[in-house]
């Protein structure tokens, strides 16, 4: 049975002394992202504006940002377990103060202070073991391990959050919904780090502290590279983070409510989840660049087009637009090799490459919402989709620059 149990990790490129955390992550991001369906139109309708809306989750995404950039070097430098923790007390302290305080009233300024704070908690919590699986997993493995990674981050946030949601706002009412992410947020935790017993990836030197941290910037420069596999990562998710702020208001106008966009934006990210494990096999033997140039970029732009006319011309059918978004979503897995790729560029200062990388991860928190705060009012939705869909565009252009010595992996 041990020998059977094995030989299915290995197959399925699933590293088998890190399976605890890879479902602890899964827990911890369906907290983390109970709200990120509804949030948006749940405030607007109680009298924040579109601009206040998006101006709170570029807050939020500035701090993410943040986090996630130093989450590699952090990783590094005091270990992945200790990362992941104070993530973890980040991510309590930041809801605690947002529910409990800004939200009952509308305290806007409470409001933005706690949403930040929290915003620091998942990159902390989440990037630092992606660090821990590149580190401890075998090369020609890795596609698929980090396309582990992304089925149970995506899992969590986009799929079994968005389904927990959307039967939890009508079971227990907006605000208790949003108490409940801490229940899972500490669930995630027990798993990743109690239950979770490997211990590679811990804590260097003291004197190596500051150098390591340094890194995180330097790299961009020493390796132009991996700041163009930054920027790619930046393009992949900025409408995932975009589409929450603006499209349920469009959705609406076309006879869609609330419940039924969670269900579609569910359903988005649970074909999402699976074809980030496909194409974590498809970047293993294809080529990890030709994977993110066709299916990432060119593939997301023709589909976030599609996604978008789909109420048009399929006379606000449900399945239509669900066919759509859906196609969307798996295309989006497409620059899952992403992850394989950048840490791939450096022989050593792996954590730095991923700093980038997760920097490149978090900023589109940051990045949606602020494009459709600037952009909605002067060229409308279907201007600022068109936008997205460039950017596409412009990532797959980025993407045929980076390649390994050799072209090795990159075809």
């Amino acid at each position: 049975m041990k020998k059977q149990s094995s030989a299915f990790f290995s197959h399925a490129g699933l590293p088998k002394h890190l399976s605890w955390g890879y479902l602890g992550v899964l827990i911890f991001m369906m907290g983390d992202g109970i709200e990120q369906g509804w949030l948006s139109p749940y405030l607007i309708d109680r009298g924040l504006s579109l601009e206040a809306s998006a101006a709170l989750f570029t807050v939020y995404g500035i701090t993410i940002a943040i986090s996630s950039w130093f989450s590699g070097v952090l990783a590094e430098t005091y270990g992945a377990r200790k990362t992941m923790f104070y993530g973890l007390l980040l991510y309590l302290l930041g809801t605690v103060g947002f529910v409990g305080m800004g939200m009952p009233d509308l305290n806007y300024p409470v409001m933005l202070v706690t949403y930040a704070v929290r915003g620091f908690g998942y990159p902390l919590f989440a990037y630092a073991f992606l660090v821990w699986i590149t580190y401890s997993t075998p090369k020609e493995q890795l596609g698929r391990a980090v396309g582990w990674f992304w089925f149970v981050f995506t899992g969590g946030l986009n799929v079994l959050g968005a389904y927990y949601s959307s039967w939890a706002i009508i079971e227990f009412g907006h605000i208790s919904t949003l108490w409940t992410s801490v229940f899972w947020a500490l669930i995630g935790a027990l798993f990743a780090l109690v239950l979770n017993k490997y211990t590679k990836l811990e804590r260097k030197g003291a004197d190596s502290k500051m150098k390591d941290l340094m890194k995180g910037i330097t790299i961009m420069r020493d390796e132009p590279k991996v700041l163009l596999g930054g920027i790619v990562r930046v393009i992949n998710t900025t409408a995932q983070f975009a589409f929450p702020v603006f499209l349920p208001l469009y959705m609406a106008e076309h006879g869609f409510n609330t419940t039924e966009w969670l269900q579609i934006w569910g359903t988005i990210f649970t074909g999402n989840i699976v074809f980030n494990l496909i194409f974590g096999f498809v970047g293993d033997r294809v080529g990890w660049r030709n994977t993110v140039i066709w299916f990432g970029g060119v593939g997301c732009a023709i589909s976030t087009l599609l996604f978008y006319y789909s109420p048009v011309f399929g006379n606000s059918n449900f399945w239509i637009v669900m066919a759509a978004g859906t196609l969307w979503g798996a295309l989006l897995a497409g620059y899952v090799p992403l992850s394989a790729l950048v840490p791939s560029l450096v022989k050593e200062d792996k954590g730095a490459a991923m700093a980038v990388l997760n920097l490149g991860a978090g900023l589109p928190v940051f990045v949606g919402p602020l494009l459709v705060g600037v952009f909605y009012q002067l060229i409308g939705s279907e201007g600022v989709i068109w936008l997205l869909a460039g950017l596409y565009l412009l990532s797959a252009f980025l993407t045929r620059f980076i390649t390994l010595p050799n072209n090795a992996k990159t075809m």
